[in-house]
């Protein structure tokens, strides 16, 4: 009797786990990086689907826009006579080359540190250092200064209650790409979170790409490297010419 009761519970748990549900979308699925580019604004927006009156308990929404992942490797400088210069350098192993997480409240109200651990949701979590500890006795100070970095750069940034809910029902999201965006795929996840505890997560993406005469010369530039620096030199000394000219006329 007792292990029928157990059957049946743990059958249960993944029902009672799935009372709560996302359904959410982009305002766009791609991004066109153009000689005009200047960055654009991406839209989440969505609903919580359920199949069950609304439990107890504080409902809340985690975003996270994550760019390509990329090796990275970290310098240490010390001035020398007066003079900085690179000493001692670590490779982180992975990091996203873009990161960004809105949420509904403070990230350490509505999520707990083992599902943080889970999904990576946090900027510290999605960065991948397996071997840093090897190649250095400080890892946290390396670590710390590449968000310190790319936080300065915009190109890491949280922001905490800026996901806008209403009824703990519909929600919605908006998160800036800057204009030094890297190309490839661009995961968007968004979370749903339950006293701390994430009970769904949906995942969609952005293809981000060069086009028009920025896609043009990215292309002339990996596959014909030769033809591409003979033709960046033509265009310096032609720029060179024209300020010349230009200049002498003004003297005039």
């Amino acid at each position: 009797m007792m292990r029928a009761l157990l059957i049946l519970l743990a059958l249960a748990l993944p029902a009672a786990a799935q009372e709560e549900s996302i359904v959410a979308g982009l305002s766009q699925s791609s991004v066109s990086i153009t000689t005009n580019y200047v960055g654009s604004e991406i839209l989440i927006f969505g609903a919580v689907k359920r199949d069950a009156p609304r439990p107890q308990g504080a409902l809340d929404v985690i975003v996270a826009v994550e760019g390509p992942h990329t090796p990275v490797v970290v310098r240490q400088k010390e001035r020398t006579a007066g003079i900085w210069i690179n000493t001692d350098a670590v490779r982180i192993d992975s990091a996203p080359s873009f990161y960004a997480v809105a949420t509904t409240g403070p990230l350490d109200r509505i999520l707990n540190q083992t599902d943080d651990l889970r999904h990576r949701i946090t900027i510290r979590q999605a960065i991948r250092s397996v071997g840093i500890s090897s190649e250095t006795e400080e890892p946290q100070a390396y670590m710390d200064a590449l968000l310190r970095i790319r936080e300065g750069s915009g190109r890491y940034r949280i922001n905490e209650g800026s996901i806008w809910m209403d009824q703990q029902t519909l929600f919605r999201a908006d998160v800036a790409l800057p204009a030094d965006l890297t190309e490839g795929q661009y995961r968007v996840r968004i979370f749903l979170t339950r006293d701390g505890h994430v009970i769904d997560m949906l995942e969609r993406s952005i293809g981000v790409r060069k086009a028009g005469l920025e896609r043009f010369l990215y292309t002339l530039s990996r596959e014909q490297s030769a033809l591409y620096g003979l033709l960046s030199l033509a265009m310096a000394v032609l720029a060179g010419w024209g300020a010349s000219v230009i200049f002498q006329r003004l003297r005039r």
